[in-house]
C-alpha cells in the first residue's frame, strides 16, 4: 500500500489495556494509522468534530451508552464513516440492532490479526465483513423474519449461490475457490446480482436477498 494515504481508524473500547494494545497494532500496520481511542461513546461523540477517522471500531458493551446505541449519533455527525463493531461476544440482539442502526460490520475479538486488517480494509471499501459465527446468527435472524412463500427473482442458481457465499463473509477469492471459477467470473456474477437486485454493495445485496427469501 505505499504510497496510499493510509486507512485512518478510531477505537472506542473501555478496555484501557486492550484499547492500547490495539492501537499499536493498528500502528504497526503498513497502511493503517489510529487516530483516536476512546474509553467510551461519550468521549467519542464529544470529540467528533476533531477526529478524522474513516473508520471506527466499537466495543458493544460500553459503560454508559452502549455500542450499538452509539452508532445512529456517530453516523449523523459522519455519514461517511465505516463502523464495524468489534466484541466477545455474538449476542443476537446486539447484533440485529447495530446492524440495523447503520453499522457496516460485526467482528468477535479473538479474529487474527491478518484477518482484522483485511476486514478494515473490506469495510473501507463498501463490504459487510463479519466473523463467520455472526455471519451464521445474521442469516437465521434475517430468515426469521422473511417471508415464508417463495419470492419470484432472476437470478440465477449460481448467483444465488454466490450471494449466499458473500452472506456467510467470504471473499471475492474465497467464492471462486469454493465454486471453482475465477476471480473474473466471480466480478462478472456480483455485476449482475447487483444490477438484478438494483443494489450497488455487497451488504445492500445480502440485506435485500435475506428480507426478500432469496436466501
Amino acid at each position: 500500500m505505499s504510497g496510499e494515504a493510509p486507512l485512518r481508524v478510531s477505537l472506542v473500547d473501555d478496555d484501557d489495556l486492550f484499547r492500547q494494545s490495539l492501537r499499536i497494532l493498528i500502528n504497526g500496520a503498513e497502511g493503517f494509522e489510529c487516530v483516536g481511542d476512546y474509553h467510551d461513546m461519550e468521549a467519542a461523540l464529544a470529540a467528533i468534530d476533531h477526529d478524522s477517522a474513516d473508520l471506527w471500531l466499537l466495543d458493544v458493551d460500553l459503560p454508559g451508552m452502549a455500542g450499538p446505541d452509539g452508532v445512529l449519533p456517530l453516523l449523523e455527525h459522519r455519514p461517511e464513516a465505516q463502523i464495524v463493531m468489534f466484541t466477545v461476544f455474538a449476542d443476537d440482539d446486539k447484533v440485529f440492532s447495530s446492524l440495523c442502526n447503520g453499522a457496516s460490520g460485526y467482528l468477535l475479538k479473538d479474529t487474527p490479526p491478518e484477518r482484522l486488517f483485511y476486514a478494515l480494509r473490506e469495510a473501507a471499501a463498501g463490504g459487510a465483513p463479519m466473523s463467520s459465527e455472526i455471519a451464521r446468527k445474521v442469516i437465521q435472524l434475517f430468515r426469521e423474519v422473511a417471508p415464508r412463500s417463495p419470492v419470484s427473482h432472476d437470478l440465477t442458481a449460481q448467483e444465488v449461490r454466490l450471494l449466499g457465499l458473500l452472506a456467510e463473509g467470504y471473499s471475492y477469492q474465497g467464492v471462486a475457490d469454493r465454486l471453482g471459477i475465477s476471480i473474473n467470473t466471480v466480478r462478472s456474477h456480483v455485476r449482475n446480482v447487483y444490477d438484478k437486485l438494483h443494489v450497488h454493495s455487497r451488504s445492500a445485496a445480502v440485506h435485500k436477498a435475506l428480507a426478500k427469501g432469496i436466501l
